[in-house]
């Protein structure tokens, strides 16, 4: 995993071809049952049968939305035996999760920065 100092500060321009990648890559945000998956993994890795019962769908479907998801570098993988584990990519993921479920919650209540000052927001 990279030092942080080596990321690219996120405020700074970004390029057509960029801004392309970033929106294909977001499409895995376009289907919630891949939005379920990635949730489902945030606590840890987990085979296709294990997300199958926590999301519950089929497993063939399950494994369809993993090769997506793998595809686009949101979970990576671990052979164990005859099982593959899923898991998440990396913190970033995880925090793009966190920050994705916050946005949310926010906005449906209305919350923004001007509106509502951190000492005030109440979290149930």
């Amino acid at each position: 995993m990279p030092h942080p100092l080596e990321h690219s500060p996120a405020g700074r321009p970004l390029d057509a071809a960029e801004a392309a990648d970033l929106a294909e890559a977001m499409r895995v945000f376009a289907a919630a049952s891949r939005v379920r998956l990635l949730f489902a993994l945030v606590g840890g890795e987990r085979t296709v049968d294990d997300l199958a019962a926590a999301v519950e769908m089929d497993g063939s479907a399950v494994s369809q939305q993993l090769r997506v998801l793998r595809q686009l570098h949101f979970v990576a993988t671990r052979r164990a035996g005859r099982h593959v584990h899923y898991r998440l990519h990396d913190d970033h993921v995880s925090d793009l999760l966190a920050a994705i479920r916050h946005h949310h919650e926010h906005a449906a209540r209305g919350w923004s920065s001007k509106t509502a000052p951190a000492a005030e927001v109440e979290v149930k």
